[in-house]
């Protein structure tokens, strides 16, 4: 007997493979045509970018030599905001966690997460700087108008990327665990857990490193940290001290990110 004829190939398609729909065009060429708007409505001119550079070159100039006889200061400063920072990525952490859990669609009920996703929403809303205001003038200058609105802050990240990260999980894992007769929170603890515990690690890493930049801003309005006195350096002109300020936090960024990088090689994430 014969082969059966195999069926016939379907047509070759004409044309570009990865041509852009015409949607997708004109959504570029609106862009493109809204930039070219917003430039035209901002004032920008080469002459001033020019300038500028001139302007930045010289304050440049004036940081050098730095200035190292403050050392008091500084270190008042930073230990400040590395203490600000850690308390409110730890404090964060802490309240992202049962946010996250609420705000996941595929595990709670759709007016559960939509009320997480809300307080999620407003800590998303403003600015650092701006809920750090909200806060000096409600308890006061210091640092713990800084560790508050940085928690805002932490919240609005990690309660928003945690909830994503547990609704994209496998369900397979956590339809095992609960044939077992297993509880809600032993189901939390063995099938959603292991399935984002690296993201989560990867996630909390990044909010410090965040919350380490960010504690820099908030003492410019009085929040506590480094960022009075940097904001005090500029006032007074004394830009040596400026420069020392800025390496400082520079070299505590870098140091940060080398030990967060050891911490996920460490934990194998």
């Amino acid at each position: 007997m014969s082969a059966p004829a195999s069926p016939p190939l379907p047509p070759a398609r004409t044309g570009a493979p990865f041509r852009a729909s015409a949607g997708v065009r004109a959504a570029g060429v609106l862009l493109a045509l809204y930039t070219l708007y917003a430039l035209s409505q901002l004032d920008f001119s080469w002459q001033r970018f020019s300038e500028g550079l001139g302007h930045g070159t010289r304050l440049i100039g004036k940081m050098f030599p730095p200035d190292l006889d403050k050392w008091d200061i500084l270190g008042k400063g930073i230990v400040e905001s590395l203490q600000i920072a850690v308390l409110a990525t730890a404090l964060g952490i802490a309240l992202s966690l049962p946010v996250g859990f609420l705000g996941a669609r595929n595990l709670m009920p759709a007016w559960v997460t939509w009320i997480a996703r809300f307080i999620v929403a407003v800590c998303r809303s403003l600015h650092p700087v701006i809920v750090a205001i909200i806060f000096v003038k409600a308890v006061g200058f210091g640092a713990l108008a800084g560790v508050l609105a940085l928690t805002v802050a932490s919240i609005g990240f990690i309660g928003k990327l945690f909830s994503e990260a547990i609704e994209e999980i496998s369900p397979k894992q956590v339809e095992a665990v609960r044939a077992t007769g297993a509880s809600f929170m032993n189901m939390i603890a063995f099938g959603v857990l292991p399935q984002v515990f690296s993201r989560f690690i990867g996630f909390a890493t990044y909010q410090l490193d965040s919350n380490l930049r960010n504690s820099t801003m908030v003492g410019i309005v009085g929040a506590g940290g480094i960022g009075g006195a940097l904001f005090s350096a500029f006032q007074r002109f004394d830009y040596g001290f400026v420069f020392t300020i800025l390496a400082t936090i520079v070299a505590i960024i870098v140091l940060a990110e080398i030990g967060t990088n050891a911490l996920k090689k460490a934990l194998d994430v």
